[in-house]
């Protein structure tokens, strides 16, 4: 899992661009967590659905 995961960062994020120091790229990396790769990223726990769709869901039948 934890590879798929830094696969997924090196490719989409890592090897895309520079970065001018440490800082940004922490700030980068942290946008890409929680901006995609948390919530719209499919999960095989909830059906290989992203976490927003699976919210969207289970609200419209609650």
């Amino acid at each position: 899992m934890c590879e798929s995961f830094f696969a997924t960062l090196e490719c989409e994020l890592i090897d895309r661009r520079r970065f001018r120091n440490q800082d940004e790229a922490r700030r980068e990396v942290f946008q890409f967590i929680e901006g995609w790769y948390n919530p719209h990223r499919r999960h095989s726990g909830i059906d290989y659905q992203s976490p927003i769709n699976f919210e969207r869901r289970y609200q419209g039948v609650a």
